[in-house]
């Protein structure tokens, strides 16, 4: 009898056990859902920039996990979109306590900086970032000038051309800082390209975390003004990716193509966005220049003066 008892116990025991943990699993898939649909929510609000609601299903997800790295990565850009600064630089270095060597969270932290105007700051993490990816030395260069250490900045760019490093970015300020041993001569017109340059650089930083069409015409017509002609193809080249059915972007593609000597390249581009022309006759009229130039650098002046021939008859009757 004391045997059957003892043995009924341990059946009790076991299914009592088993009901708990079935109960602990259902909990955490539960949990898990929640946490999902609520993350991904953030990420929709986020995007149609209703930062606030973003806010709120970021807070759902951190009452599920509070130790959750994307998390607090999330907060903090949606806390720096609406000028939280504290909150902003208090959840990213909650994120930094998960991987600290993660460049995407340090260039948050850079942008939390950048937006209080706290250059000593904002150098001192990018510095971080460079020795994990030297690549980035460019942004550092810029964060020097912008804190005006000028000879930081001119140290840096001999280090990098001596290890092999330089860019067309890095001579392109190289090229403004050398420009400055001769400020008072032509003083006022080298503060002029210097705020241009760093304008540039400025919008590029803004239009990674936003990816806004209007920002990119400004960066590309500003590319134009200064003739930085490789850096209008490969801006307007990927531009393409994120709006493909954008004439203008098809327009700047084809008109760095051709400034860079690349014609056919330039011919065969301007084809693919005169499709999207519709209704915009001065824009019609910019194609046909173009592809004037193509052609009269290919060489094939019948057709180069055809096209120039179809601009001009547009621009007279617009």
């Amino acid at each position: 009898m004391k045997n059957k008892n003892l043995h009924l116990l341990f059946l009790i025991g076991i299914v009592l056990i088993s009901n708990f943990s079935y109960a602990q699993i259902n909990i955490a898939e539960e949990n898990n859902l929640k946490f999902q649909t609520h993350f991904f929510e953030a990420l929709k609000q986020k995007a149609i920039k209703n930062y606030s609601k973003a806010i709120e299903n970021l807070e759902k997800c951190y009452e599920i996990d509070s130790l959750n790295m994307a998390v607090h990565f999330e907060l903090s850009k949606n806390k720096l979109e609406l000028h939280n600064y504290f909150e902003a630089e208090f959840f990213i270095n909650k994120a930094l306590m998960s991987d600290s060597n993660n460049c995407y969270l340090l260039e948050q932290k850079v942008a939390v900086f950048l937006e209080q105007q706290n250059f000593n700051k904002a150098i001192e993490t990018q510095k971080k970032i460079v020795a994990l990816q030297p690549k980035y030395s460019d942004k550092l260069i810029l964060l020097y000038i912008q804190n005006k250490d000028f000879k930081k900045a001119e140290e840096l760019i001999v280090e990098i051309e001596e290890n092999a490093l330089s860019t067309q970015r890095i001579k392109g300020f190289k090229k403004y800082l050398e420009s400055r041993e001769t400020l008072n001569i032509i003083k006022d017109i080298e503060e002029d390209i210097a705020i241009s340059s760093i304008d540039i650089e400025g919008l590029k930083e803004k239009y990674k975390q936003n990816k806004e069409y209007k920002m990119i015409q400004e960066i590309l017509n500003k590319e134009v003004e200064n003739e930085l002609f490789n850096d209008l193809y490969l801006d307007s080249k990927n531009a393409l990716e994120l709006f493909p059915a954008q004439p203008y972007l098809y327009k700047m593609n084809g008109f760095a193509l051709n400034k860079l000597g690349k014609y056919n390249e330039a011919k065969d581009v301007l084809t693919l966005g005169i499709d999207f022309v519709i209704d915009n006759a001065i824009m019609e009229a910019d194609f046909y220049e173009q592809f004037s130039i193509a052609y009269e650098g290919l060489k094939q002046i019948k057709e180069a003066l055809k096209y120039k021939q179809k601009a001009e008859i547009l621009r007279r009757n617009n």
